[in-house]
């Protein structure tokens, strides 16, 4: 069980709570957003994406997703019930990068082999989780950053939970070299077989420090318990655990 610890906030003086390896705290009271070990004020842009859906349309919206797909049960929609409703803004960096990768490798599909050369050059917002040991698919989270806007307490609903950060700008930087430096590398052995060569240039631009609202679903179907993970600015399921549909004569 997690130890909650407490300070005060630097801007109004209320009780900010964080727990143990949080180093960015938001005050939920005045949104004040400061270093923890410093009490300063965070340096670097703070944004949020809105929460679109309330409790009832997030109904409607899983009800929607279990019935859509042949993988499902066909009961699914109408044998589940839902049992937990959890809004949750999580905390990202969105690191703007421009990533050349330039390689040589061997195509062993043919006979003989032929050595081949290549070159992948993108542009990504990459999204690095700003939280440790957490189970979240980040990859297959797209954030819709067109809505992005300016972090609003008074916009933060007085039931969802608002996670602090556990990972520094420059940590998340470095973790996104990596996951890109991986996906080039994965990228290349799609063209050839055997990677001899490799050299990935990485241009950083902008760290944006940002909250986006997730929904965490439990459902209940045939006394099994399934979690689901929803946008709360598009509606659209991120990830979520399908029930065995089990197929045969009647």
């Amino acid at each position: 069980m997690s130890i909650v610890e407490e300070i005060r906030c630097s801007n109004c003086g209320a009780p900010l709570q964080f727990n143990p390896g949080e180093i960015v705290a938001t005050c939920r009271y005045c949104g004040f957003t400061q270093v923890i070990e410093t009490g300063k004020a965070f340096e670097f842009e703070h944004s949020m994406i809105l929460n679109e859906y309330n409790q009832v349309q997030v109904d409607d919206l899983v009800r929607n997703w279990m019935r859509g797909g042949f993988l499902k049960p066909g009961d699914l929609a109408r044998s589940s019930k839902i049992e937990e409703k959890n809004l949750t803004y999580i905390p990202f960096w969105v690191v703007s990068v421009t990533a050349t990768s330039s390689y040589k490798g061997v195509f062993e599909r043919l006979t003989p082999p032929v050595t081949k050369e290549g070159k992948i050059e993108k542009k990504y917002n990459w999204l690095v989780l700003a939280r440790k040991a957490t189970d979240f698919p980040t990859r297959e989270y797209e954030v819709p950053l067109e809505g992005k806007t300016p972090y609003d307490f008074r916009k933060i609903e007085g039931f969802a939970k608002v996670l602090n950060s556990e990972v520094e700008k420059d940590e998340a930087i470095d973790m996104a070299k990596q996951e890109i430096e991986n996906l080039h590398g994965f990228l290349a052995k799609q063209d050839v077989d055997k990677i001899i060569e490799m050299k990935t240039d990485i241009e950083i631009g902008d760290a944006v420090y940002l909250h986006a609202p997730v929904w965490f679903i439990v459902y209940e179907y045939k006394h099994e318990r399934y979690n689901l993970l929803l946008d709360g600015a598009t509606g659209a399921v991120i990830k979520g655990d399908i029930p065995s549909a089990k197929f045969g004569l009647i």
